[in-house]
């Protein structure tokens, strides 16, 4: 089973950026669809960037030209780079994935990691 870990979250300015890191233990990682998702508490857990196996990246409005999506399947690590960050960015992100997209997508995932928290806030 490929476990994951989530890093590089932190108290940010508005207008100001972070990367968010997600390491992927084992050797399957290539063939994963994998997703940042994000989650305030209350509410239920949105999916914010998507990045297939053939690197086709896709994000939800909000985000778009704003966050990019990028996999190192030699490292078995998937980035999230955060610009431009606003307060309503606040959340815990977790990143996941898997072998079917559909899954990635749609957030249907058994386990979850700890996560890593973003704060927007001057």
């Amino acid at each position: 089973q490929v476990q994951f870990v989530e890093s590089g979250g932190g108290l940010v300015q508005p207008g100001g950026s972070l990367r968010l890191s997600c390491a992927a233990s084992g050797s399957i990682f290539n063939i994963f669809a994998m997703g940042w998702y994000r989650q305030v508490p209350g509410k239920q857990r949105d999916v914010v960037a998507v990045v297939t196996r053939d690197y086709t990246m896709n994000y939800v409005d909000s985000v778009k030209g704003r966050f990019t999506i990028f996999r190192d399947n030699a490292n078995n690590t998937v980035y999230l780079q955060m610009n431009s960050l606003k307060p309503e960015d606040t959340a815990v992100y977790y990143c996941n994935g898997d072998d079917s997209i559909s899954t990635v997508l749609r957030a249907d995932f058994a386990s979850w990691g700890q996560g890593t928290q973003v704060t927007v806030s001057s």
